[in-house]
């Protein structure tokens, strides 16, 4: 006789069990509890995103759009979900089992945020925009990072001099990633780099070359290229206000966990 194939049959109990997932889930749905649920949100991870989710609801409860925001928003929505008919709508709305109310309040819950964000923070946004310059400010730059003073030193002067450029030396010698676009870095905001290059970057002039210095385990040489001033336009605007809004959602909610 042969003996079973304990492979097989681990296998098959696991497809038979597989196949009563989706009755077993839609069960526990119609008996879960509030507080299953709660503590469901807190072991997959996701409370945060719900606690947030739940406070931009509250705060922006008593917003009222007017008839002209509302289809300004509605059609907004149409065209980025690419929806040109009532059928293709109601198709959209099935396959995520979604109501048209519940639509409704999808649609215009962007634009009540930022009438939020406006209202409480569009004032602040200079005073914001001068506090956070100095990181917002970006830079293009070349760097070569070596482990050996000496071979810093000796590329150090082979540039200075003209013997080679720094990109034919920044691909052959440096050892980071920015070997394979000759040493070129950028533009990249001064947030980015290690704190002390982003301070020789800010300190520097585009074309100075700075001599070997040690950053960590590295040693660099540094060649800062282009210094690109941070402008007060409307997409910065945008992202400055956003990141008040955010500020502020993570103090509430650090409130509302701790009480």
């Amino acid at each position: 006789m042969t003996a079973a194939n304990p492979r097989k049959t681990d296998m098959t109990a696991m497809n038979l069990q597989v196949g009563d997932v989706r009755q077993q889930a839609a069960t526990y749905i119609d008996k879960i509890t509030s507080d299953e649920i709660i503590s469901r949100l807190k072991q997959y991870g996701i409370m945060p995103q719900f606690m947030r989710e739940v406070l931009i609801d509250c705060a922006i409860a008593d917003i009222t759009l007017t008839t002209e925001e509302t289809f300004k928003a509605c059609q907004q929505f149409y065209q980025q979900q690419q929806l040109k008919s009532d059928a293709d709508l109601e198709t959209w709305l099935v396959s995520r089992s979604l109501s048209r109310e519940q639509l409704d309040h999808i649609i215009t819950r962007n634009t009540k945020l930022e009438y939020i964000k406006r209202g409480n923070w569009e004032n602040k946004l200079e005073s914001y925009f001068l506090q956070r310059k100095a990181k917002l400010d970006r830079v293009i730059y070349s760097l070569i990072r070596v482990k050996d003073i000496g071979i810093a030193q000796e590329l150090y002067f082979r540039i200075q001099e003209g013997e080679q450029s720094f990109s034919e030396l920044g691909s052959k010698y440096s050892l980071g990633a920015e070997a394979e676009t000759g040493g070129l870095l950028g533009p990249m905001e001064l947030s980015v780099p290690h704190p002390d290059l982003a301070k020789m970057l800010a300190a520097s002039q585009p074309g100075k070359l700075l001599p070997p210095t040690r950053l960590g385990e590295w040693i660099v040489i540094v060649r800062l290229e282009k210094f690109i001033k941070a402008q007060l336009n409307e997409s910065m605007r945008q992202r400055l206000l956003n990141e008040l809004f955010e500020n502020w959602i993570q103090t509430q909610y650090k409130g509302l966990i701790a009480e």
